[in-house]
């Protein structure tokens, strides 16, 4: 399986990343990636810029190195109602956002929490992506959010970071075999993120791609394989 975009990067413009957009995009063309998207973390998350990163995106060109550059966001899951504290008027010329868990903003209780969690953050539009939804901290029924996902067209992350030696969300390995396993049998696709807070990791996938080989995960299912199949599966949901 090829991978050719890479659906969540981050910039010094999220001040806990150490690269500039020119060089995850040098990064991505050395690694053969069609596109990146530029998902830098959204207020109110430590560290993140302002909101007016997001809504000046557009200063950004959208060709970089012969990479196709994505404007994007890193939202933040704020309450058990899967609220998002961005607003939309600095999201709505934005290509897609992920919506994540981040505990030090929000933990939610148990498994049953954690589902209204990422269901209440599906039913927004401008969610295109559930970001690391495996990390144990954030307990879900993995099934369950399959169905949810199902049914409001919106992608699952398959996070490379997550998969990584010393990485410090909890249970990855295990959960994420899991969560592809429900996305299989749910027929929901998935997108692979990086996740890179440096340049070098731009475009890496090779945990991911091990694990996605282990459960002999359908390629049809991967949203990243092509950045026109990207573009039309993130376009169902408006």
């Amino acid at each position: 399986m090829i991978i050719r975009l890479d659906a969540h990067t981050h910039t010094v413009a999220s001040d806990h990343a150490y690269s500039t957009a020119l060089e995850n995009c040098a990064a991505a063309a050395k690694a053969g990636m069609e596109a990146i998207g530029m998902t830098d973390h959204a207020p109110p998350l430590y560290g993140a810029p302002s909101k007016l990163h997001f809504a000046n995106l557009n200063a950004v060109d959208r060709e970089v190195l012969g990479v196709t550059m994505l404007r994007g966001a890193e939202l933040n899951i704020m309450d058990a109602n899967g609220s998002l504290f961005l607003k939309d008027e600095f999201l709505k010329d934005l290509d897609y956002c992920i919506a994540s868990v981040h505990p030090l903003l929000y933990a939610p209780a148990g498994a049953g929490e954690g589902l209204w969690v990422y269901a209440g953050a599906m039913k927004n539009p401008r969610v295109k992506i559930i970001g690391h939804p495996e990390d144990a901290r954030v307990p879900v029924d993995f099934d369950e959010l399959a169905r949810a996902a199902s049914d409001t067209l919106t992608l699952i992350e398959v996070n490379n970071s997550s998969l990584r030696a010393g990485s410090y969300r909890m249970n990855t390995h295990a959960n994420m075999a899991k969560m592809l396993r429900a996305c299989e049998r749910h027929g929901v696709f998935v997108s692979l993120g990086s996740d890179a807070h440096f340049a070098t990791a731009v475009g890496r996938f090779g945990e991911a791609l091990q694990l996605l080989s282990e459960l002999d995960f359908p390629e049809e299912l991967v949203a990243s394989t092509s950045l026109d199949k990207f573009r039309a599966l993130i376009g169902r949901k408006a």
